[in-house]
């Protein structure tokens, strides 16, 4: 079965993106498609080949990281990846106007937005706790039956986004930071598929490809996450 014409393409562009990281983690960088032609080629017209949900975070700049040019990724960025009405339209914006082949959710290491969301969460399960009839403790399935709605009526974004994530972390007996980033991204990713008939669209026509990836500070690599 042969890939198609989308799928090569897809491929071919994470390939490059991450021949770019390998580049600047090596202190290579070459800064391509920075110069005066370039912007003045781009002025009436955009052809990016991914779009990237990534982290705001300052240490986090997808074009320095990936050592990409102008007018090669479209980059939406928000704390933890979070995604409101405006992220979706945006990414979906890439997808059905730009014609991106490729979407990447990127998240990275020591996500202050992850940790934020943990956070809130502990003192939440705390005070479900201390509320609980009686002054019993909940049983491990009581904060699973209810947890999860009142998470979702918070007024907390970093709750209803990464806290959910780290939740379903702990429920799958999970318990470290490495591993809540990497669920969050997973969630993510499956936020925008269920979400998004768009992008559920494209995955189904083939048109589209999503990848999961995680940033390591310590290093500057860009770890590919498998699902």
């Amino acid at each position: 079965m042969t890939e198609s014409a989308e799928e090569t393409t897809a491929n071919s562009t994470w390939s490059r993106m991450l021949a770019g990281n390998r580049r600047f983690t090596e202190g290579k960088a070459e800064h391509p498609w920075q110069d005066k032609e370039t912007r003045e080629s781009l002025i009436d017209t955009q052809n990016p080949d991914a779009v990237v949900l990534g982290c705001s975070d300052s240490r986090v700049p997808p074009e320095i990281i990936f050592d990409a040019g102008l007018g090669d990724m479209f980059t939406v960025r928000t704390a933890g990846q979070m995604i409101d009405p405006a992220v979706l339209q945006s990414l979906e914006y890439a997808v059905t106007g730009l014609h991106v082949s490729l979407l990447v959710v990127l998240g990275h290491q020591h996500c202050a937005a992850v940790q934020k969301g943990a956070e809130e969460l502990e003192t939440l399960i705390t005070k479900l706790q201390d509320e609980s009839q009686g002054g019993t403790p909940m049983t491990r399935e009581q904060l699973m039956e209810s947890l999860d709605d009142v998470i979702m009526s918070s007024d907390s974004e970093f709750l209803k986004n990464a806290g959910l994530s780290v939740w379903q972390a702990q429920m799958a007996g999970l318990d470290s930071s490495d591993e809540y980033e990497q669920v969050h991204i997973a969630r993510t990713i499956e936020h925008l598929v269920t979400h998004s008939d768009v992008i559920r669209e494209a995955l189904a026509q083939e048109k589209l490809m999503i990848v999961g990836a995680r940033y390591r500070l310590e290093s500057g690599l860009v770890e590919v996450l498998s699902f």
